[in-house]
């Protein structure tokens, strides 16, 4: 039988990249005892105020077909958030989608297609290459250096540029490295995209976990807003990724243009997660306050537990829910490391090469567990490291 190209173009850009991951929770299933570090699901649950706004809602019969744009509390609420950051926005800037990465996919659909190019950094989410490829497009990849702390830099990304490039793909906060863009190097990137006429897409999922300093945006220059769409939703700010409520913001020819997409692809999100979404959006919750205080932590729990280890060093996050650790300096590769920590010491983390090439020698470490168990972890790490360097010792 035949089937289309869009098969082979993501045969191995799926779960195989969540291959340690897997293994982990089938092992956990078969009953063994695992410190589970891979994903970045919050260990905070929504706050009780979102979950009974989303029940009166279902109470209430808001459970009907919805619209290709939003329901007009939450797509209002949405306009009101960017609107704070830039005052031109209005709800025709906005189109709802069920979580980040379905309004991803649907925004590339909407830019770019088979021969464009599209350009992201390296290290890059596990997702992105898959999202690219799933428009028929390819990506181009842009170094992010580990002595950069994984910021991308202007003349990375200004050599990394072809003539078919359309798009920049742009993640900040990031994921995994936890680094965050400053002003200053937005405005050297958006230099660069408009001197290509690039359209730029920031994922802006950890806009709210970032620990210290200010976020910045594409979004909120005015030379970069014709050429700008920011995804982003509430699983991370809000702990509630099951929910899968999200939007695009960008230009308001853009999203008259993708309407059509995304009312092909699935009409409408349900009334009642847009009305929490919406109640979300409207109140102070401090969820993002408590998880921002509790991951800053548990950040710095990972350095200061594994200092005393030569072999491996713990890049701090700026950001987010995860933590990089280099362990080169073991001898073995991130995913190597990885596979024997599961193994041996029954701590499952991603190894760095599912994110691209250039975090090949890391591991990336969930901050998403409880304090004493990240601890139990930095221990099982450090007993790993110092076991496989003194064995590489010896062999020397």
């Amino acid at each position: 039988m035949r089937y289309a190209s869009i098969t082979s173009r993501l045969a191995d850009l799926g779960s195989g990249k969540w291959a340690l991951h897997i293994r982990a929770r089938q092992l956990k299933a078969s009953g063994a005892d695992i410190i589970e570090l891979t994903i970045g699901e919050p260990d905070l649950p929504p706050d009780r105020a979102l979950l009974d706004e989303c029940q009166r809602a279902m109470n209430a019969g808001r459970y009907r077909y919805s619209n290709g744009r939003g329901e007009a509390a939450v797509v209002s609420a949405i306009a009101e958030k960017y609107r704070r950051r830039r005052a031109d926005v209005t709800a025709k800037n906005v189109l709802c989608f069920p979580g980040t990465q379905t309004a991803l996919f649907a925004v590339m659909l909407g830019l770019a297609e088979a021969g464009d190019g599209v350009l992201v950094g390296d290290p890059l989410y596990a997702t992105y290459e898959g999202v690219i490829r799933a428009a028929g497009a390819h990506p181009v990849f842009v170094p992010l250096k580990p002595d950069l702390g994984f910021h991308m830099q202007r003349e990375h990304l200004e050599r990394s540029v072809t003539p078919e490039c359309r798009v920049l793909l742009l993640n900040t906060p990031h994921n995994p490295t936890g680094a965050v863009l400053t002003a200053a190097e937005i405005t050297a990137i958006g230099e660069v995209a408009r001197r290509h006429d690039l359209w730029i897409v920031c994922d802006e999922v950890y806009e709210e976990l970032v620990f210290s300093g200010t976020f910045a945006s594409p979004f909120d220059d005015p030379d970069l807003a014709e050429r700008t769409i920011v995804v982003s939703s509430i699983s991370k700010s809000h702990a509630a990724p099951g929910f899968r409520s999200g939007w695009a913001v960008g230009p308001a020819e853009f999203t008259r243009r993708l309407l059509p997409v995304s009312e092909t692809m699935l009409f409408g999100q349900q009334p009642f997660i847009a009305d929490m979404t919406a109640y979300a959006l409207t109140h102070e919750i401090d969820t993002a306050r408590r998880m921002r205080e509790t991951y800053g932590r548990r950040a710095r729990r990972i350095v200061d537990g594994l200092s005393h280890i030569p072999a491996v060093a713990v890049l701090p996050p700026e950001a987010g829910m995860f933590a990089l650790i280099d362990v080169a300096g073991t001898g073995l590769s991130g995913e190597a490391f990885a596979w024997a920590l599961l193994e041996e010491e029954r701590v499952a983390v991603m190894p760095g090469s599912s994110f691209g090439t250039q975090a090949k020698d890391f591991l990336r470490i969930s901050l998403t567990v409880a304090d004493e168990t990240i601890e139990e972890a930095c221990r099982r790490i450090a007993a790993l490291a110092e076991r496989r360097t003194t064995t590489r010792k010896r062999r020397a």
